[in-house]
């Protein structure tokens, strides 16, 4: 799964990497420590590229309230295209989600839950595979997305046993839909060799922590 990442690129940066058009209500970067519910920068295609903010944590239609239901922060690549709350938007709706690195946990032998930062061995931004959705009720209206999810590969494996699609360059446009079909054969783990972690601080294992700290490599394992 994905519960948690962070995003440093520049919003300028951002767009002009994606030869996006930027929207004018951005999330602020950076974010050491993007939360489900939070706004995250995406990537979407409508006829030409959108880099907007939308809301981490996917609203099906008919949830008539955020708190409706369980809150869809990810889409299991295996049954994306057959349930109910994501099927349309994998077919219509599919979004790019960048990232600096994502955090994933395991536990030590007392219980306690020890994060992971994980990055692009080539140091270039992380990009998620991802599928949004249009949601309101009354006056409440925004744009929702969750991060599609496959099995990991070998190495991350090691960490936990799912891991986020991860695009490379050259597929971003078949995933956007800008090439017509294939993007189901997009949603593979990523090469062993494509991604690098380390250890960092419990400090991030709280929602409220920030700061670039956040990121930076545990030498000593009693440095919590």
């Amino acid at each position: 799964m994905c519960g948690r990442f962070a995003t440093t690129l520049p919003n300028d940066a951002m767009a002009q990497l994606f030869a996006a058009t930027p929207a004018n209500d951005l999330p602020d970067v950076p974010n050491y420590n993007v939360c489900p519910t939070n706004d995250v920068q995406v990537i979407q295609w409508d006829g030409q590229r959108r880099l907007q903010g939308m809301r981490w944590g996917f609203l099906p239609h008919w949830y008539k309230a955020p708190n409706d239901g369980p809150l869809l922060i990810n889409a299991r690549a295996e049954t994306i295209a057959e349930k109910p709350a994501f099927r349309a938007a994998c077919r219509a709706r599919r979004c790019l989600i960048p990232a600096s690195g994502f955090f994933e946990w395991t536990k030590d032998a007392e219980g306690n839950r020890l994060p992971w930062y994980i990055t692009r061995r080539d140091g270039a931004p992380l990009v998620m595979a991802g599928v949004w959705q249009d949601w309101s009720a009354g006056e409440d209206s925004f744009r929702s997305c969750a991060i599609v999810t496959c099995a990991a590969n070998d190495p991350m494996a090691a960490i936990h046993h799912r891991m986020p699609v991860i695009l490379s360059d050259n597929t971003w446009a078949k995933w956007l839909g800008e090439e017509g079909h294939g993007a189901a054969a997009l949603m593979v783990p990523a090469p062993d060799d494509a991604l690098d972690f380390h250890r960092v601080s419990t400090r991030v294992n709280s929602n409220r922590a920030s700061g670039p700290e956040l990121i930076e490599e545990v030498i000593d394992p009693e440095d919590r």
